[in-house]
């Protein structure tokens, strides 16, 4: 382990709930509760308001309501979370050239290895400072936790919630870890939690105190040395900045089984066209298409062909996960589907024989129009019912005349509208309007911090 506590952990504060908050004045200082809302849904994130409740992240949707009925229940936004996400990357990214994402909201920094810090006061002022520019350049707030390893400061970052900057100091590690749940070390889950309590080891000093060879005994050799190292402080894991990436993938869980055919149909299509959007957000092709699919009696499968060459094309993946559907038998029900892409590559090389069906196609296309009579008799009845538009609880909305706002709920052919936005400091107007408004339609999220030009 280094000399000074110049690794460096942030964590952002509740992070969807909070940008719902910031986003929606109604909702400031109060309970709100992110993820599917369905009846198969689980929670990805409740503010610290409605924490106080019990509710906690991957907790079943149901019993969330049960513990805080009043809450604010909303869809999960992700093109606005990684929007954030991004901000605050390359905030950490100004400070190392060695920054190791763990999720949207949560990342690693070498301090060291950008030159921003070498001592207790230097890493202090740094995370002193980035907290003060997350606020600025993104309107939320984010824990920081230092030390001279990464196991220690992702506990002082924890130690640190909400929003504020813990410091471990070289030589104080033991002191602190001492009395602390076994739970708190890495790779310490339920079931390792058990077997350690069964054995009388409830506090990581009581790991220690146990020695190598009697965890070795209980957990294994790799396990068990791995924890008695923890447990010591003794953490050399370096901060590694790029984690490439070995598939890309989508997948939906549905509230009712899938039955119609058809519509398994469709979803695998769409679920490709977003898994290709993902795919070529991250600059990558790939070789291999994955189908997985979960049926009524929780069976989960999975297809997977390899094409001849790499590919991003969004027409090559959507016909491999056709075709990887039509050896499953989906009769039953479906209750998830996935698709996904591996064995990336930074280039592509185009599906040719895909191409030229393709092109086949539109070929074929033109002859029919060209060779179809001049004037075709009109059907009597020709008229298409619109398609009703779908608005979820926390997504955005414009209307002609009343401007930006989120959708509250819908139901029964209504929808139910709040018009604020995140620069205003009192709650906005409600407004119910049928789903078919022509003046209402679905919109980007806005920034939570308003642009200065």
């Amino acid at each position: 382990m280094r000399a000074a506590p110049t690794i460096l952990h942030l964590d952002m504060d509740a992070f969807y709930a909070s940008a719902e908050q910031a986003a929606k004045p109604s909702l400031r200082g109060k309970a709100v509760v992110v993820g599917g809302l369905g009846p198969r849904g689980v929670v990805a994130t409740a503010s610290y308001e409605a924490r106080k409740f019990g509710v906690h992240s991957a907790m079943p949707m149901g019993q969330a309501r049960r513990l805080a009925p009043h809450a604010a229940y909303l869809v999960p936004r992700f093109r606005l979370y990684r929007e954030i996400s991004d901000q605050v990357m390359g905030l950490l990214r100004e400070l190392s050239p060695l920054v190791e994402p763990l999720s949207l909201d949560e990342a690693f920094v070498d301090l060291e290895a950008g030159e921003v810090a070498w001592d207790e006061a230097s890493a202090e002022a740094v995370g002193v400072r980035l907290r003060a520019d997350i606020r600025r350049v993104t309107g939320l707030t984010g824990s920081v936790g230092l030390a001279a390893s990464k196991m220690l400061a992702k506990i002082a970052s924890e130690e640190a919630k909400p929003n504020g900057l813990v410091l471990i100091r070289p030589g104080t590690e033991r002191a602190l870890l001492g009395p602390k749940s076994v739970r708190i070390l890495p790779g310490v889950g339920p079931a390792t939690g058990d077997h350690l309590r069964r054995a009388g080891i409830l506090t990581v000093a009581e790991i220690a105190e146990a020695g190598e060879d009697e965890l070795v005994r209980l957990l294994g050799k790799s396990h068990g040395a791995h924890l008695y190292a923890m447990a010591l402080a003794h953490d050399e894991r370096p901060v590694v900045a790029e984690r490439d990436s070995k598939s890309v993938s989508v997948e939906d869980t549905y509230d009712v089984d899938i039955h119609e055919r058809v519509r398994v149909r469709a979803e695998v299509q769409r679920l490709a066209d977003r898994c290709v959007e993902r795919l070529r957000a991250a600059g990558r092709s790939g070789r291999t298409v994955v189908l997985k699919v979960r049926r009524y009696d929780f069976s989960t499968l999975t297809r997977s062909e390899t094409l001849r060459g790499p590919t991003d094309d969004p027409g090559v993946v959507r016909e491999a996960a056709a075709r990887l559907l039509e050896s499953v038998d989906t009769t039953g029900g479906v209750r998830l589907l996935g698709v996904g892409v591996s064995g990336l590559a930074d280039f592509t090389q185009e599906d040719l024989f895909a191409q030229a069906a393709a092109a086949e196609e539109e070929v074929r296309e033109t002859q029919e129009v060209a060779e179809a009579p001049e004037e075709r008799p009109e059907p009597e009845e020709a008229v298409t019912a619109p398609v009703e538009r779908r608005y979820m609880a926390g997504h955005d909305v414009r209307h002609a005349e009343y401007g930006p706002g989120w959708v509250q709920g819908s139901g029964l052919g209504r929808v139910t509208v709040r018009f604020e936005t995140p620069y205003e400091v009192v709650p906005g107007r409600v407004r119910t309007f049928l789903v078919d408004d022509p003046l209402l339609t679905p919109s980007d999220p806005l920034p939570l911090v308003r642009e200065v030009s």
